[in-house]
């Protein structure tokens, strides 16, 4: 009976193990405040990467006199009345992560039949880190 119970402790144990390797340690977020940066706002190294590559999709950094301007664009749409909107935009020890979707045109905006590019420029304090698009 004794080594019976002994055998339930060791196996309990065993699972209760396993189950604690398997978990992974989540990281320490820490939500970021920015600002959208106004195209007549932008520095104009970014205005002139915004134009070189606003018919395609595009993601990329810039930094400038202590901040950071991450870009986001969603190329070349075939109506007007797109809009990007922040989901997220955090840090980790290591990395920063923003997350954007594209929000398509509505009722009246929707038959406006002019190209758009919509993009977004957001401004963060410089931090050191590579960033990931989601």
């Amino acid at each position: 009976m004794m080594k019976r119970c002994v055998w339930v402790f060791l196996l309990c144990l065993f699972v209760m193990v396993l189950g604690a390797c398997g978990k992974k340690e989540e990281e320490k977020k820490t939500s970021l405040e920015f600002t959208v940066v106004d195209e007549d706002r932008l520095p104009e190294e970014v205005k002139k990467l915004v134009e070189e590559k606003k018919e395609q999709v595009f993601k990329f950094t810039y930094a400038d006199s202590g901040y950071l301007y991450l870009c986001i664009g969603y190329g070349k749409q075939k109506t007007g009345g797109y809009s990007v909107t922040v989901n997220d935009l955090y840090a980790t020890e290591n990395a920063i992560y923003v997350d954007t979707s594209l929000l398509g045109p509505s009722g009246e905006t929707a038959r406006k039949q002019s190209a758009s590019y919509p993009y977004l420029v957001l401004k963060t304090p410089f931090m050191d880190k590579a960033v990931v698009f989601d």
